[in-house]
């Protein structure tokens, strides 16, 4: 990323954090300029050459911190950290599945392609099937595009910076436990019946899924894509009160 202007982008999305890792932090661009406002920045680089320079590049610096190696291979902290940075686009969804599986995940700040950050976050108009199954616990967000034009070598296609955010409960409020949510977006995503609501049916009383869907105010005809993630919650609670 060569881009001021994406760079100061991509850092503002982010804000300020005790701890950030950043994947695949390259000539460190954005490792230096998230070191300005983060109390801690572990870059990873697999490349020995990369992280090399960058680590002599740094070697005053005590805000940042070079690890040569895989950050897919990383031990996710104990304590509350953030994840950002400008990701590998090959390995994106396996950087994005080992933040969701890491407890002390505040939030995630990835520049991908932008195909990808779109249909994460419903700017397709449809809603994939990880976005609506972490709903409940995780908040997706497209914030910005970049453009190719930001990055040297200019690669074929166009990013978007994906902002992946933990919910956090309410005052004197727990965070929803929802057991067999996840298993049941899985389920509805399958599409035996049809349509969602079609679906439901081969599990549930037809007479709960009409209810259900009445409450959620979800059309029994609609894509099981085109469904708002907000809305499967609803239809959930109602099915397994």
């Amino acid at each position: 990323m060569v881009d001021p202007d994406a760079v100061t982008r991509v850092v503002e999305a982010a804000g300020p954090h005790d701890l950030v890792l950043e994947p695949g932090a390259g000539e460190g661009v954005l490792t230096r300029a998230f070191a300005e406002t983060c109390g801690q920045v572990v870059g990873y680089e697999i490349d020995p050459l990369l992280a090399g320079k960058l680590a002599a590049r740094t070697s005053g610096d005590e805000r940042i911190r070079v690890v040569r190696g895989d950050f897919l291979a990383a031990r996710a902290p104990r304590e509350p950290f953030a994840v950002a940075g400008n990701i590998p686009y090959a390995v994106t969804s396996k950087i994005v599945d080992w933040c969701l599986r890491a407890p002390g995940l505040t939030s995630a700040t990835l520049v991908t392609q932008s195909e990808y950050a779109r249909k994460r976050t419903g700017d397709f108009g449809r809603w994939s099937m990880l976005t609506v199954r972490t709903w409940p616990w995780y908040r997706w967000e497209l914030l910005d595009g970049i453009g190719r034009e930001a990055f040297r070598p200019v690669p074929a296609v166009d990013s978007a910076i994906l902002r992946i955010e933990r919910r956090t409960a309410a005052p004197g409020q727990a965070v929803p436990d929802l057991p067999g949510y996840r298993d049941f977006v899985e389920y509805g995503f399958t599409g035996l019946g049809g349509s969602l609501h079609a679906t439901l049916r081969l599990r549930h009383p037809a007479d709960r899924v009409d209810a259900a869907f009445a409450a959620a105010g979800v059309d029994p005809d609609a894509v099981v894509a085109h469904v708002h993630p907000d809305r499967w919650r609803v239809l959930y609670e109602h099915l397994h009160r």
